[in-house]
């Protein structure tokens, strides 16, 4: 059995956890989250854990058994605490500012980029340079984040672009006569 799947899933006071034949939806303060599980893995509620154990001795019922349990916790942590990424726009004349569901992005290109938040995730600028966003679902967040990241990713001669606000962007040396 894979290891992760061995570990339960604590369930945190407020979160509650509905299971069906293959539906496991959790609900809680920050919001609502589904997911359909894998038919080589069953999941089941003792007391205020989730287990997750796979039907059968493959491969592929070992690995889905660990990706199911990694999910769930996933979601279990989104509605209690939900999710958070940080992105620094750095680059002379580069801003950012949120406007509603929209992003309204200066990059240094003729036009401004306006990027539409998807559903499930908010959006904050503190500053000109730092997007801050929000959201229960990792998968979206993430993949938010990376999308504005991929309009103008950090170069490596003056590190301008917007990078994550953890990323360490390694700079190269300019040409020598």
């Amino acid at each position: 059995m894979s290891r992760i799947a061995k570990s339960p899933v604590p369930i945190p006071q407020g979160v509650a956890v509905q299971l069906s034949e293959r539906e496991i939806s959790v609900k809680g303060p920050h919001g609502e989250l589904q997911m359909s599980s894998h038919p080589l893995v069953e999941v089941r509620q003792e007391g205020h854990e989730l287990k997750v154990a796979q039907r059968e001795d493959s491969k592929t019922a070992v690995a889905m058994a660990g990706t199911t349990r990694a999910l769930i916790n996933n979601m279990v942590t989104g509605v209690a605490s939900g999710f958070e990424r940080k992105l620094t726009v750095v680059g002379v004349g580069y801003r950012a500012q949120a406007q509603g569901r929209q992003l309204n992005l200066s990059l240094g290109f003729s036009h401004p980029v306006i990027y539409q938040v998807p559903e499930g995730v908010t959006v904050e600028t503190p500053s000109q340079t730092e997007i801050v966003l929000r959201g229960a679902d990792k998968q979206r967040v993430g993949q938010a984040a990376a999308e504005i990241r991929s309009f103008r990713p950090p170069e490596p001669y003056k590190g301008k672009g917007v990078r994550y606000a953890d990323e360490h962007v390694i700079r190269k040396q300019a040409k020598k006569k």
